[in-house]
């Protein structure tokens, strides 16, 4: 059998997924981020826009959380399979292009996510299948898929937006012509535009959320001195109060009682006048800026995902976690009936115990990651570029937005498998000139 490495390592990776949906059912529900998708009352969101909400809804007939997490544990396998697809297509042997994608199939965190009504897992799949759509070939109609499936990942998540214009860069830098970017950009404006439109409709703001500036200001948090800074009267009541030292960590200051954050009147001028702080502070104190994100940024070269005595989210619970009266009903009125997470052994304690070693380590992840970008230059494989600097932006840029968190990470990972696995292919895409779309015909059997 042409594909038996792929269907060997497939087979345990469905195992897990199936624990999850046995062992911790309907689903995890992860503080207010899930409550605020499950809401029956589709509007845009305030501190993440709501895509994700959007797929939510067409699901809500159904009133399962468990269908949610199903689809989502399939979305998983089967991304890995493309990621493997393109890698045979590239020139790779079967066990090389199955051992590249394990970490799609059994990082425990791609599994956790999966399992969580939350956006991420989405998330993951539209940038990565967008990315190796656009590295298998490129033609108008694959740069529009490619930009549609871009668009959509970020009114997902807004981290997702940088990576249309990383796209776009790409296609301008390889020369493929003015018809293939047209296509990405149109593509890609589509579910943006729709989105922002209907922002301005709602809430008068032509955005796709009313907090980049808020989370922006929580960064600063970390340093901010207003006796640097000298901020005019409007801006001060947004000064902390505790010695720098005595700081919690970036994102309390946007939901904690002892934030001034809430001190100020109105969604969206609270917004602006949190990005302007933050933009003042940044330009008074650029190296406890950059110092602050060095620090997070740090956090990459910790081998254990979690210590065992850590309180975490993103840990498997070994109780049945209750939902708090406030938002009950909602969690509630999407099921039908309970929503908490229930815990039911064995197969709990199977995949609590898997968790605690079946991850890659982020030391690992940037050690692959540094090199994919070396072997694409010294081999001349531009096309892993695209996944590279795309799984680069992911990691780096939420340390200099707002904080550094594991879940940020992760969707780095099927990237990073995907230009690690383009450098070390057989053979590099055919290249004929300005106006070149071809892309070699499928890899050896």
């Amino acid at each position: 059998m042409a594909h038996r490495a792929l269907v060997v390592a497939l087979l345990p990776a469905i195992g897990l997924r199936v624990l999850a949906v046995l062992g911790f059912p309907p689903a995890l529900l992860f503080y207010g981020d899930s409550f605020a998708f499950l809401r029956e009352e589709l509007t845009p969101g305030t501190t993440r826009p709501s895509g994700y909400s959007l797929l939510l809804a067409l699901l809500r007939p159904a009133h399962s959380l468990t269908l949610v997490t199903v689809l989502q544990h399939l979305l998983g396998p089967a991304l890995a399979v493309g990621v493997y697809a393109l890698l045979r297509r590239r020139g790779l042997p079967g066990w090389g292009a199955a051992l590249l994608v394990t970490p799609l199939l059994y990082d425990e965190f791609l599994i956790l996510l999966e399992h969580m009504i939350m956006a991420d897992a989405v998330f993951v799949v539209l940038v990565t299948a967008a990315v190796a759509l656009l590295v298998w070939r490129v033609t108008p109609a694959t740069a529009a898929t490619g930009g549609l499936l871009l668009g959509l990942a970020g009114i997902t998540r807004t981290v997702g937006l940088p990576l249309l214009l990383l796209a776009a860069a790409y296609l301008l830098a390889r020369r493929y012509g003015w018809r293939p970017l047209l296509a990405l950009a149109v593509a890609g404006a589509v579910p943006l535009g729709a989105y922002a439109t209907w922002t301005r409709v709602e809430k008068g703001t032509f955005a796709l959320t009313q907090a980049d500036g808020n989370f922006l200001w929580s960064r600063t948090m970390s340093f901010a001195d207003c006796a640097v800074i000298d901020p005019p009267e409007r801006l001060a009541v947004l000064c902390p109060d505790m010695p720098v030292e005595q700081r919690p960590y970036p994102p309390h200051w946007l939901w904690e009682s002892f934030s001034p954050l809430p001190k100020v009147p109105g969604t969206a001028n609270r917004n602006q006048l949190a990005g302007e702080f933050a933009r003042r502070a940044i330009l008074a104190q650029p190296g406890d800026y950059l110092a602050a994100v060095a620090t997070d940024l740090k956090q990459l070269l910790r081998w254990e995902r979690t210590a065992v005595d850590e309180k975490t989210p993103y840990k498997l619970p070994a109780a049945e976690r209750p939902i708090s009266a406030s938002v009950r009903g909602v969690a509630e009125a999407y099921e039908a009936g309970p929503a908490a997470t229930r815990v039911v052994e064995p197969f709990a304690g199977w995949l609590r115990a898997y968790q605690r070693f079946g991850y890659v380590p982020f030391p690992l992840l940037v050690l692959a990651l540094v090199a994919a970008f070396g072997l694409a230059v010294r081999r001349r494989r531009w096309d892993a570029l695209l996944p590279a600097l795309a799984a680069l932006a992911l990691v780096a840029s939420p340390p200099f937005l707002a904080a550094y968190d594991i879940r940020y990470v992760v969707p780095a990972i099927p990237l990073v498998c995907l230009a690690l696995g383009l450098t070390l292919a057989g053979r590099a895409p055919e290249r004929g000139g300005r106006h070149a779309v071809a892309e070699p015909e499928a890899a050896a059997r």
